[in-house]
């Protein structure tokens, strides 16, 4: 045990040391190194099936398994800061999205059963607050139902529901609760406690209530030892809770597990940040996810010089709530990053934490609106997937005046392809009455957060980008419908390109117009404010341009764009329409910067391509000049 606990100690000096110098999430793995250590000594991956949830938790995993470069952690060509395939055959489960490894779990256990090899062992590590999303309990009533399925669930509980197990007296209850543990899950205890119960039901009256009389106190005993009633009245074995940091006691406890041959709960008390008093003592999150930090003090290396998307929204909602009693916000475990806490520190029984359950969320916001309140429900845009069946047929179907803001739209960089906010445009386009804003700048953020809570029959949306806000970029023209003219170069009002900018990609969209135009191209560069519903003026804008152009940093199929090509074609307008966003794939990490030239959404690469289609040398083809030939190459009608 000396050498484990020395091989601890140099795994978090090796985290500290190098996340400071990448940033990523530190906190939750220095809480987990024991554990981690504990599976892979206890259980034979790639054979037996590790899964992690949440995935941020899987750096001491990766290390075991081979990957010791953390030079380039989250970084474009550098190690993910999830599992993910391609990188080991030791990793499985990539979305990263929290209470789902419980399904996969249970899955993954029942194919080896139904194959023939049931003595393979999934082993599920579940953390963070997992257990508070209904998909995991879902996934536990399943497992709990087979027997025979090996399956081990260790619970990474590293919150305040319980004291911390220190001192004589707690390693004394410790050490008793593993004797218990250990003649619990001896086969020979459940056989014989099978027998007994048949023998005493089946001895009349008195036996009958001797059986029930035994099976009270021995339910009593074990309620009062641990708080495992809820997962044994589920019907699955419960071990601990045990300290996560005693590699002993870790050992012991997985030991039992896998002996036991079936579903077992393994619960483990751990620290967030162990190993690192920086992080133990930061009270929001123990350092949960860090950018680049001095690996002594903890203190971030540089200060961001530009405010950030999600604290200009915190100041506005809790400025709205100030004046708005009817204002209630809900988050899913994550009230500090999205920009809660002002509101919470000024109205706390207007804050709902709902713990991570968005679909729980948008019906109970839903229940809000019906009561008389006006729910603002505040997520990750990545996380409304989850969530879109409640918004359309509880909150759209019921015209509820629901909103939803969602935070990391877009390309969000180095989290990688299951926390790229990049699907929610082309989901929403589908709901029926839905209002869908996407500010440029923290001016029409403020405003268009403002007009989405006055909109009490629908509900409305608004989506910003993650990371820093740009400077505001003032409008030259607002039309009649609320649709702002960022810019009009050169002359006449039958002019050449009309782009429509979606949201954080004005500044590329005038940097597009700004080339076109040296190339003697007239160009008009609107943005929406909303999107959805389209505003009329875009069609009659559209009218009057040769080719329309729809940026956006959400998906194409089914996005802004293609929307606004099935108005103009409703409306009878011919003009043809080129939708520029990113491709319906999975988007490896990389910064914002790196991801959105990988794909092609640089203004570099948006000038050339509409250069080309005005010159018509690439489809679709700009309408021709009134008298001009038709562009070579052109298409020919059939």
């Amino acid at each position: 045990m000396v050498e484990m606990h020395q091989l601890a100690e140099e795994i978090r000096t090796f985290l500290i040391g190098n996340v400071a110098r990448t940033g990523g999430h530190l906190g939750p793995n220095l809480g987990v190194v024991e554990l981690t250590l504990g599976i892979h000594k206890l259980f034979d991956s790639p054979r037996d099936s590790i899964i992690f949830d949440t995935g941020h938790q899987s750096y001491v995993h990766k290390l075991l398994t081979g990957r010791q470069d953390f030079s380039t952690l989250r970084q474009q060509g550098g190690l993910s800061g999830y599992p993910e395939r391609v990188e080991s055959v030791h990793d499985i489960v990539e979305s990263s999205h929290a209470s789902s490894s419980l399904s996969w779990a249970d899955g993954i256990s029942r194919a080896r059963k139904l194959t023939g090899e049931a003595d393979r062992y999934v082993v599920a590590l579940v953390g963070d607050g997992a257990l508070t999303g209904g998909m995991a309990w879902e996934a536990i009533n399943n497992i709990a139902a087979d027997k025979d399925r090996r399956v081990v669930i260790v619970v990474n509980d590293n919150g305040r529901s319980y004291a911390p197990t220190v001192g004589g007296l707690a390693d004394q209850l410790a050490g008793l609760r593993q004797r218990l543990d250990q003649f619990r899950t001896h086969p020979a205890y459940e056989n014989t406690i099978d027998r007994l119960k048949v023998r005493l039901k089946d001895s009349g009256a008195v036996g009958q209530f001797a059986y029930k009389s035994l099976h009270a106190t021995k339910k009593g005993v074990k309620d009062w030892w641990a708080p495992q009633g809820l997962f044994e009245d589920l019907g699955m074995k419960y071990i601990g809770p045990i300290d996560g940091h005693n590699q002993a006691a870790v050992d012991e406890a997985l030991l039992q597990a896998r002996n036991f041959a079936g579903p077992v709960i393994v619960h483990a008390m751990t620290e967030k940040g162990r190993g690192f008093a920086p992080a133990r003592a930061d009270e929001a999150d123990q350092f949960h996810a860090v950018g680049v930090i001095d690996p002594q003090t903890g203190k971030p290396i540089s200060k961001a010089s530009a405010r950030s998307w999600t604290s200009v929204f915190g100041e506005e909602i809790a400025a709205i709530a100030d004046e708005r009693n009817d204002i209630v916000a809900i988050t899913g475990a994550m009230l500090q990053p999205v920009g809660l806490k002002a509101m919470a520190e000024r109205h706390p029984t207007r804050v709902l934490d709902v713990g991570i359950a968005e679909q729980h969320a948008m019906t109970s916001a839903a229940g809000l609106a019906f009561g008389g309140l006006h729910p603002v429900v505040c997520i990750y845009a990545t996380f409304l997937n989850r969530a879109f069946d409640q918004l359309l047929m509880d909150v759209a179907l019921h015209k509820a005046g629901v909103t939803v803001v969602l935070d990391r739209a877009g390309v969000t960089g180095p989290d990688g392809p299951s926390h790229h906010g990049m699907w929610d445009m082309a989901l929403m386009q589908i709901v029926p009455n839905l209002h869908l804003a996407a500010p440029r700048d923290a001016v029409r953020l403020r405003e268009e957060l403002r007009e989405a809570v006055a909109i009490s029959d629908a509900p409305s949306v608004v989506r910003f980008s993650k990371g820093s806000v740009g400077a505001e970029i003032v409008a030259v023209q607002r039309l009649h419908d609320g649709v702002d003219v960022l810019v009009k170069l050169g002359p006449g009002e039958e002019r050449d390109v009309l782009i429509v900018s979606v949201g954080a990609m004005s500044e590329i969209c005038l940097d597009v117009a700004s080339r076109l135009n040296a190339q003697g191209i007239t160009v008009t560069v609107v943005d929406p404010r909303w999107v959805l519903p389209v505003p009329r003026s875009i069609i009659g804008l559209a009218a009057r341009h040769r080719i329309v152009v729809c940026v956006e940093d959400g998906v194409r199929a089914g996005g802004v764009g293609s929307r606004i090509r099935q108005e103009m074609r409703a409306a009878g307008v011919d003009t043809a329409l080129n939708e520029v966003g990113l491709p319906t794939e999975f988007l490896a990490h990389g910064s914002r910067t790196e991801v959105m030239d990988r794909v092609g959404l640089s203004a570099d690469r948006i000038a050339n391509d509409t250069l080309a289609q005005v010159l018509g040398t690439k489809v679709p083809f700009a309408r021709p000049l009134p008298g001009a030939q038709l562009p070579t190459g052109q298409i020919p009608q059939l």
